[in-house]
């Protein structure tokens, strides 16, 4: 059993962190200058542009999306960053600027012993993203954009909580103690998170309790297209919570077999946004 004693200086540093100025890691600075950019309701094209331009890997991410399937379904190559910008849109800019910034975070030398579970927690956030962003085209309550960037940012503090545990030595090769963190944490730390990136209140509200067992019987809000999504994309992940009752997993996996067949039926997409969405 991991003594919770051991989360307490970890803890305590990032909440003073997430209510001043935040330390982000340097590949966050991309996002930050295009959250502030994107923060001004008069911002045209043009200024995007020049913002984007600045992150060579963003560019091409973006350009690589608004050639995709579900972006371009002619087929007629699209090889300027304006015209990209433009047939994406904002959102989606803000949504890969932190897709990149949560890729490069887990890159970080310092995450090595904790690879894998980086690895699997950033495939199941492209995952999830693509399942929220079909579920919101069929249930038509929310836009498949927003819904996509809540499902890619959903976890985002499982990354943000490996980069900052690795410095602490209670951490750096303890990996109860570590899954610990994960489990009580990820998501209230990852919620913070995202209100200090900028990101709006829905997006980020949404992430309460995503991972816990509850009982919806049709999906109206964006908590609920993350909760399907989530179950959809995967089994138990060692970082959530978990909840083994027999009733509680027979409560999931009728969830999971009422939207299984929309999720079949969409492979395409899903998989083609997958690939997009991979740095």
């Amino acid at each position: 059993m991991t003594d919770k004693n051991i989360h307490f200086l970890i803890l305590e540093d990032i909440a003073r962190e997430l209510s001043g100025d935040v330390n982000f890691p340097t590949c966050l600075d991309a996002a930050l200058l295009i959250r502030d950019t994107l923060k001004d309701p008069m911002v045209d094209l043009e200024r995007v542009v020049q913002v984007v331009s600045v992150e060579p890997l963003l560019s091409s991410k973006l350009l690589r999306l608004a050639n995709s399937v579900n972006y371009n379904p002619s087929g007629q190559p699209i090889a300027e960053l304006g015209r990209a910008v433009s047939r994406i849109g904002f959102d989606n800019v803000r949504t890969l600027s932190l897709a990149l910034a949560m890729d490069q975070m887990l890159k970080s030398r310092n995450l090595a012993a904790y690879d894998d579970i980086a690895h699997r927690a950033w495939e199941h956030s492209i995952h999830v993203a693509a399942i929220c962003r079909v579920l919101a085209k069929h249930i038509g309550r929310h836009k498949p954009d927003e819904a996509m960037l809540l499902g890619l940012v959903h976890d985002m503090g499982v990354f943000y909580l490996l980069y900052r545990a690795v410095a602490y030595p209670e951490y750096r090769n303890n990996r109860d103690a570590m899954l610990d963190l994960l489990r009580g944490w990820h998501e209230p730390i990852g919620e913070s998170l995202l209100f200090a990136l900028g990101v709006p209140e829905r997006i980020a509200s949404a992430l309460q309790d995503h991972d816990r067992i509850q009982n919806i019987e049709t999906p109206s809000s964006l908590h609920d297209l993350l909760y399907f999504a989530n179950l959809l994309a995967t089994g138990d992940e060692e970082w959530n919570p978990g909840d083994s009752t027999p009733e509680s997993q027979s409560l999931r996996e009728i969830d999971r077999a009422r939207y299984a067949p929309l999720v079949a039926e969409a492979d395409e997409d899903i998989n083609t946004l997958r690939a997009a969405l991979r740095i």
